[in-house]
């Protein structure tokens, strides 16, 4: 009979078996059985040593590891957690395998994505004015404060009820630039959130600065149409039930809520304080590895200055950005 093991078990049975005064087997006949060589139980029992020194070296880069995965309280896969250790001063460089390996080695697990499931919104009376995609999925090309997207998402809480998201983000950074939480999904807390940009970001903007969303009612009122004309800036829209057409926008909705931990019990003033907290993590120290590595803040001041702000190396196939190009 075969034992169904990795061969590092199967030496281990050995050893111990052999060890058994009643034991009425000799080594070949044991590894015969567990389907080994003699000559890799042998090198398994001579290499102890090293076995001990490798599992030392493991716990204490594992618990580096650790540490990276639970900063800020948000699970990070190997690239984060790589991320993170470059950011350390000094820097840890590990690699992404190695990462891996120790992951699986401790049974470390991070969040998984799955597909969101159509959400059909409220019907609602829509005054129809429907902007043509002039964004047409460029989300990279124009530089930082060019392209702005925008969306909203529900958030389930108790009671049957929601707590309202809106957010808007440069697509060439990835920055939230402004957000607002409410507990009504009316037009008005969109208009505050472009409000609350132009306040915070104005003078950052470019001036055909584009404005990018779905083609839900909140975008498509003449309130919100004559609010971006009032600020010079041109609006543009996916294409009906197209969610590629705004995916970066779709993309962090999908990150923030596998990683912001909700209750059934969270009152709306609890999920807007983990909101707060967790897009001020995002922008800050959740780095990303299509951002060269660094964090979307991080990315926009490299764009800006072209001085990449960490000790190691530039990534391979990462931008270089000179002082004003963009």
């Amino acid at each position: 009979m075969i034992i169904n093991a990795v061969p590092s078990a199967k030496y281990a049975i050995i050893h111990e078996t052999l060890s058994h005064d009643n034991n009425m087997l000799n080594i070949q006949r044991l590894c015969e059985i567990a389907g080994v060589s003699r000559s890799g139980y042998y090198y398994w029992l001579n290499t102890e040593k090293d076995r001990i020194a490798r599992q030392i070296k493991d716990d204490a880069d594992f618990a580096i590891i650790l540490a990276a995965f639970k900063f800020r309280g948000y699970d990070k896969g190997s690239r984060g957690i790589q991320m993170r250790l470059i950011h350390l001063n000094p820097p840890k460089i590990m690699n992404r395998k190695k990462i891996q390996r120790l992951m699986n080695k401790y049974n470390l697990r991070c969040p998984i994505r799955v597909v969101n499931p159509y959400r059909q919104m409220r019907k609602t009376l829509q005054e129809a004015k429907v902007a043509p995609n002039l964004l047409n999925r460029e989300f990279k090309e124009h530089g930082p404060r060019a392209v702005l997207l925008s969306d909203i998402t529900y958030i389930p809480r108790s009671g049957g009820k929601f707590t309202y998201l809106c957010v808007i983000m440069d697509a060439f950074t990835k920055q939230v630039l402004s957000y607002v939480v409410s507990l009504s999904c009316e037009t008005d807390f969109v208009l505050k959130a472009v409000n609350q940009l132009v306040e915070m970001h104005g003078p950052e903007l470019k001036t055909d600065a584009l404005f990018h969303s779905d083609q839900g009612c909140q975008y498509t009122c003449y309130r919100f149409v004559d609010i971006l004309k009032n600020f010079n800036i041109r609006q543009s829209m996916s294409r009906k039930a197209n969610c590629w057409d705004n995916a970066p926008q779709e993309s962090f909705f999908g990150h923030m809520k596998d990683e912001i931990r909700l209750n059934p019990s969270d009152s709306s003033t609890m999920i807007s304080q983990k909101i707060h907290d967790w897009i001020d993590y995002y922008n800050k120290d959740r780095y990303q590895w299509i951002l060269a590595k660094l964090s979307p803040n991080e990315y926009y001041e490299y764009a800006k200055t072209g001085i990449y702000p960490l000790s190691v190396s530039l990534p391979k196939n990462a931008p270089k950005f000179t002082i004003g190009a963009n």
